[in-house]
C-alpha cells in the first residue's frame, strides 16, 4: 500500500515539474507594437525569421535572423548567445514559428516570445521591412 502511494505521488511530481516546466519556457505572443518598442529601445533582442530563404528575401523584419524552421536544430550553434536572451520568433503565419519553439525549449532556450500575426500582419500593418539577405 505504502509503495502504491509514494509511486503515485511520485509520478504526480514529475507530471507537475514537467508541466511547469513547459509552462515557463513556451512562447507567449507579443504584439506587432511591442516588438517595434523593444527594437527602438535597443533592448537585446533576437528576432528570429524561421521562413524559407526565399521568403526573406522578398522580405522581413529589419535586423531578423532567417533560419528556416527544417534547418534550425542543425543550425543552433548560430544562437549560442541567445539562450538567456529574448528570442522573438516568427514565420508567415504562426505553424512554423511554433515547431522552431519546440525546437529551442528543447535546446534549452527559456525567454521565447512569438510574434502576434508573424509576418502577415507585420506587413499588412505596413511596418519596416527590408528585401534581400
Amino acid at each position: 500500500m505504502k509503495y502504491t502511494f509514494a509511486k503515485k505521488m511520485a509520478s504526480t511530481i514529475v507530471l507537475a515539474l514537467t508541466l511547469a516546466t513547459t509552462w515557463q519556457v513556451s512562447a507567449k505572443d507579443i504584439s506587432q507594437t511591442q516588438l517595434q518598442q523593444i527594437m527602438k529601445n535597443d533592448k537585446q533582442v533576437v528576432v528570429l525569421d524561421v521562413r524559407t530563404v526565399e521568403e526573406f528575401e522578398e522580405g522581413h523584419i529589419p535586423n531578423a535572423v532567417n533560419i528556416p524552421h527544417k534547418e534550425l536544430e542543425a543550425r543552433l550553434a548560430e544562437l549560442t548567445g541567445a539562450k538567456n536572451t529574448q528570442v522573438v520568433i516568427y514565420c508567415r503565419s504562426g505553424r512554423r514559428a511554433e515547431v522552431a519553439r519546440e525546437v529551442l525549449v528543447k535546446n534549452g532556450f527559456n525567454e521565447l516570445d512569438h510574434l502576434s500575426g508573424d509576418f502577415n500582419e507585420w506587413s499588412s500593418n505596413n511596418l519596416p521591412t527590408k528585401t534581400g539577405k
